[in-house]
């Protein structure tokens, strides 16, 4: 019997290549919603993906943002471990850090306090460097960043390594690769550990 992989956030860049991949993988039967209050039922056992993000600029406004990365995946983390769920993986951000004086990076920085405080049994927090992949939406910072990568690769040598640009794939594979190792504890891995794990 196929376990369930519960992926909420399917739609955004790294959900959708996740789902790609679930979908080719025999293991792992796919459930997917919008809302929070239609999947309780099918948590027990599951593992569960939280790709859920947006922008300040997308959200609207910095509160908008807030319920969108902090709220929305604490309340799904807590859904999780009521209902019985096997593993939680979450995506969060390279420089994730509550004390740290930029906006976003404070936001995912509480969320992973908050989740190291719900003691899950599994929980893997990933937290890559700029993604790379087909967004709908343009981005400039990551179209200039892509073209330095291809003429100057030798800028993410050394200490800025962990900078490096890493695709959505590489991310969707490592957190596959997460949820059945089976492991218990909490852990968080940085882009370069995302980067090296596949």
């Amino acid at each position: 019997m196929a376990k369930v992989a519960l992926v909420v956030g399917a739609t955004g860049l790294i959900g959708n290549e996740l789902v790609q991949l679930l979908l080719k993988d025999e293991h792992y039967e796919i459930v997917d919603f919008d809302r929070l209050d239609q999947v309780a039922h099918y948590l027990e056992g599951a593992d569960v993906f939280c790709t859920l993000g947006t922008t300040i600029k997308k959200a609207g406004s910095k509160s908008a943002f807030t319920k969108v990365d902090q709220q929305y995946p604490l309340r799904l983390a807590q859904l999780s471990k009521k209902q019985g769920a096997d593993s939680f993986l979450i995506v969060t951000a390279l420089g994730a850090d509550p004390k740290s004086s930029i906006f976003y990076n404070q936001v995912k920085g509480q969320l992973e306090v908050e989740l190291q405080k719900l003691q899950l049994g599994r929980l893997h927090i990933f937290q890559p460097s700029l993604l790379l992949g087909d967004r709908e939406e343009f981005r400039l910072g990551e179209k200039i960043t892509t073209k330095l990568i291809s003429v100057m690769p030798f800028l993410f040598i050394g200490p800025l390594r962990k900078y490096k640009p890493i695709h959505v794939h590489t991310v969707a594979k490592s957190m596959i690769q997460a949820a059945r190792s089976a492991r218990l504890g909490s852990f968080t891995y940085t882009s370069q550990e995302i980067a090296s794990s596949v």
